[in-house]
């Protein structure tokens, strides 16, 4: 069982401190790649990837091959045994056998925690449907100590699909534990952020406001995280079309930004920064894909050779409830367990963090 090994499910599993070690590691590759090119000789990572992906495959790869290291794995579960109906449980306990550490993608909330469950090696998240996007998060880290040069003191403005957006969720809980960070979060009504970040700000204390105009909020930014209005995870066309150009990043409204304000972006964009935001010093999203590689070169590094950390991936104890998150993987793979933690009849699922009331 993977309870013995090093995983990456949230980040928010481990203290600051063991993020800071990753990002400082990160820094440190990025100054010297030359002295890490063979750490991991030998040793094999393999990507299970049930969903598209660029940017994050790809860092994750070639993070791998710099460290010295194989890869094996798919990036269309059409080719695998997937198509013919194995279960997650099945196709991770294969697989995990021929490697010293799995790297999923899947679009079902919780499907990395299901993973390592039973994984025989350690588990890296690399996305959960809506969920949460750790090694996003620690790029995302990244980018801000090397081109901010602090994590603290930021007034950070995230603006579009904030409801779905899994990189946010996991940037929102990972900014609130560092000091005198605020947020502002830019949506329409309906792409608001869940309730559940809203909890993980009240209890650290963070101070926050959700506005719906990107024009009259960029001036007090710090920091501008624009992310897609994302298309896979509306229920229909229409409701799609009916968000997807309301927030647009442009040349005017970059001009009543702070002058050292950056712009962050998880990508791939589709409309929402217009090309000719790419020729502005402040916007680092390309620059920022480029320490998604260095930040992962250091995670993997960190997993495969540290034994300092472990990470307990159940808390709670099991229900005879359903978690009422249609996309939570405990209502895919019915074999997993109905864990709940909470206090009294308020529950929150440990996969997907959907809340529900023990009846």
């Amino acid at each position: 069982m993977s309870e013995n090994h090093l995983n990456l499910i949230d980040l928010n599993d481990y203290p600051v401190s063991f993020w800071n070690e990753i990002i400082e590691l990160g820094h440190k590759i990025r100054c010297a790649p030359q002295d890490y090119a063979s750490k991991l000789s030998g040793k094999i990572m393999a990507t299970l990837f049930y969903e598209p992906s660029t940017r994050t495959q790809m860092s994750f790869q070639t993070a791998m091959l710099r460290l010295g290291g194989s890869i094996i794995g798919f990036d269309n579960p059409s080719t695998s045994s997937v198509a013919k109906g194995e279960s997650l449980k099945d196709t991770t306990k294969i697989v995990s056998s021929y490697a010293d550490v799995l790297v999923i993608r899947h679009p079902i909330a919780g499907a990395a925690k299901a993973a390592a469950l039973t994984a025989d090696c350690p588990v890296i998240n690399a996305g959960d449907g809506g969920h949460l996007h750790p090694t996003q998060t620690l790029t995302d880290l990244l980018t801000l100590r090397e081109e901010k040069g602090r994590l603290d003191n930021l007034t950070i403005g995230l603006c579009g699909d904030l409801k779905n957006g899994r990189t946010v969720h996991s940037l929102v809980k990972a900014m609130s534990c560092y000091k005198n960070n605020k947020f502002v979060f830019i949506s329409t009504e309906s792409l608001k952020l869940p309730s559940y970040i809203k909890d993980v700000l009240a209890v650290n204390g963070s101070e926050y406001k959700e506005v719906s105009n990107l024009e009259d909020a960029i001036g007090e930014l710090d920091v501008l995280y624009m992310t897609r209005i994302q298309r896979e995870r509306f229920a229909s066309e229409q409701d799609y079309q009916r968000q997807k150009d309301v927030y647009v990043l442009d040349s005017f409204k970059m001009l009543k930004a702070k002058r050292d304000m950056i712009v962050m972006h998880p990508l791939p964009r589709v409309d929402e920064i217009t090309n000719e935001v790419d020729k502005d010093p402040r916007a680092m999203y390309f620059k920022q894909a480029q320490y998604g590689m260095y930040v992962r070169m250091a995670l993997i590094l960190t997993i495969i050779t540290n034994a300092t950390h472990r990470s307990k991936l159940l808390f709670g104890k099991e229900y005879k409830v359903s978690c009422p998150n249609s996309k939570c993987i405990t209502n895919c793979e019915h074999y997993l367990p109905h864990s709940f933690v909470g206090v009294g009849d308020n529950l929150i699922c440990e996969f997907c963090d959907e809340r529900t009331l023990n009846s």
